[in-house]
């Protein structure tokens, strides 16, 4: 299998740790790819319609995206214990927390759009604000509610690759007054499939 990537990339970081946890990161070659909304990858976008990393391309089968899709294909591929809880509320309590990480990622590009990417003169404070209001919100939920004595699961990979990527773009600290967030965060960024995978490189607009 291939996987098209981005270094920079919280959500290609997230299916390819997903990858280490599984044992399947050595039957997977990883391509870099730079991609962005104002500029256009064809490779890329030959394979997802929407131009976007991380893609999973397999032999003989169509291509899978987004992350959340190649981290369910992946946990049908490998014979350890499931990362994705199969039933009941272990199943939707690792599901949620995927959720709440991919909001985080999201809210954290935006900021990052109104703050360094977007020209200077056409970004909106207010908007700027009101994402960085719900990555403080999302961080003081994961304070409160992260299943930090749980068995792995997907929700642990998405929460810590989206908060080493805020941390790698140098947005809001949610380290601060958060104790048990923090604990949990370089406990986990101490895993060898974090340590194989680190965030490098920049966005070209």
């Amino acid at each position: 299998m291939q996987l098209l990537y981005q270094t920079h990339s919280p959500y290609a970081r997230k299916a390819l740790v997903f990858a280490h946890e599984a044992g399947l990161a050595d039957r997977i070659e990883v391509i870099h790819h730079e991609t962005s909304p104002t500029r256009r990858n064809e490779a890329v976008f030959a394979q997802n319609p929407l131009g976007k990393v991380p893609v999973l391309l397999r032999p003989g089968l169509p291509p899978l995206f987004d992350s959340d899709v190649i981290c369910a294909y992946l946990d049908t591929q490998h014979g350890g214990p499931a990362l994705i809880p199969a039933e009941g509320e272990a199943r939707w309590r690792a599901l949620r927390l995927q959720a709440v990480a991919q909001g985080l990622a999201d809210a954290g590009i935006a900021v990052r759009w109104e703050t360094v990417r977007r020209p200077a003169e056409l970004r909106y404070p207010p908007l700027r604000d009101g994402y960085l209001g719900k990555l403080v919100a999302g961080y003081d939920w994961l304070e409160a509610e992260l299943d930090v004595d749980a068995s792995l699961h997907v929700g642990h990979i998405a929460v810590a690759t989206a908060l080493d990527w805020l941390h790698f773009r140098e947005l809001p600290d949610f380290r601060t007054g958060r104790p048990r967030l923090s604990d949990w965060f370089d406990r986990f960024a101490g895993r060898a499939s974090m340590r194989a995978t680190p965030l490098s490189g920049d966005t070209h607009d």
